[in-house]
């Protein structure tokens, strides 16, 4: 396979077709963080609610974006899916298998099959190894290739699909650019043969140009493998170029879900309008001749929500309720949820 194309492909057919069939089911998620005192006793004195009860699914194929604006708890979400993370409750099924159930034993085969490409491709590489031991490394530890010859002519073989030379082999992290080196986190992802990637912010920390091209790349590998991402971002441009659907967060709550053209074309929570609002406009001349909304306040603390519909504070179409009653995440059309008692 050639190196994709530096531009981005603007045509939503391309994202392809996927099954109906679940893949990942999270129940009511929760990730608490205890926020403590003292030196030598510690003790409890408040809890960040990074997390706070969302539920979402994600299909075979599919690619879910999962946006929302710094400490949001996107990052968190993923690392509770695979298990990095200690969730507080709720229930995230793998092919029907509850993960927050089982034991470390237990959880080798599913991390052969749900891998991650970290923000930083940097320092999520071991720059005392080169880089094709980074890639064997992985399938030596689970036994997946024993053979240390068919290692290398592996390691060779996910290179070239990343676009890579394969004399990159030998070099280490240093010695190649961001994007080859978030090229390389793909490809040890890859050595697992998974069915599920996680994508932390796996562009946010390119140049656009390099964006696009490893943003081509994911999407080639998704059709040739049969993949599933779950892309988490705060770039939205990126996620309507890539994902099947969108899912909102704000201060660790979900705030609306649809498929990518809808949510897009049609938003209807007040954070969402605003965040697709700030999105900026290529054309110079329209970007400086429309009129920017700017959202009122500030974010609130993760250790003390706001009551009621927790963007409420925030909100200009918020009445009396919304502080009151907290909003249930419901589906107001086919496919479409949001979280909005003024929806």
């Amino acid at each position: 396979m050639t190196a994709p194309d530096s531009a981005p492909r603007d045509d939503a057919q391309f994202r392809g077709q996927h099954s109906e069939e679940i893949l990942v089911d999270v129940k009511d998620l929760k990730m608490f963080f205890p926020v403590t005192e003292g030196v030598f006793i510690h003790t409890e004195v408040a809890t960040v609610k990074a997390v706070n009860g969302i539920s979402f699914q994600i299909k075979k194929g599919e690619t879910l974006g999962l946006v929302g604006e710094s400490g949001c708890g996107k990052t968190t979400t993923g690392r509770c899916i695979l298990q990095l993370e200690q969730s507080t409750d709720g229930e995230i099924l793998y092919e029907g298998t509850d993960l927050t159930k089982l034991d470390s034993k237990a959880l080798i085969e599913y991390r052969q099959k749900i891998q991650i490409i970290f923000q930083d491709p940097f320092s999520s590489l071991n720059p005392r190894m080169t880089i094709g031991e980074i890639i064997a490394e992985p399938m030596k530890v689970h036994g997946i290739i024993p053979d240390a010859t068919a290692r290398r002519t592996r390691v060779l073989e996910l290179l070239t699909k990343c676009g890579l030379k394969t004399n990159f082999a030998e070099r280490y992290p240093h010695e190649m650019s961001g994007g080859q080196r978030q090229r390389v986190g793909i490809a040890r992802a890859l050595a697992m043969d998974p069915e599920f990637i996680i994508c932390d912010e796996a562009v946010s920390a390119l140049d656009v140009s390099i964006q696009a091209q490893v943003i081509n790349l994911l999407e080639d590998l998704r059709e040739e493998f049969g993949l599933t991402y779950l892309f988490i971002s705060h770039d939205l441009s990126v996620v309507r170029h890539i994902c099947h659907r969108v899912a909102v967060m704000y201060l660790g709550n979900m705030v609306e879900l649809a498929s990518c053209d809808e949510l897009y074309d049609n938003p209807l929570h007040p954070y969402t309008q605003a965040l697709l609002e700030a999105v900026p406009i290529p054309d110079p001349d329209l970007e400086n001749d429309r009129a920017h909304k700017i959202v009122k306040g500030e974010i609130p603390s993760p250790m003390n929500p706001p009551s009621g519909c927790v963007f409420h504070p925030r909100c200009e179409k918020a009445v009396a309720r919304c502080s009151q009653n907290a909003p249930e995440f419901r589906e107001v059309k086919p496919g479409h949820w949001v979280a909005c008692t003024e929806v």
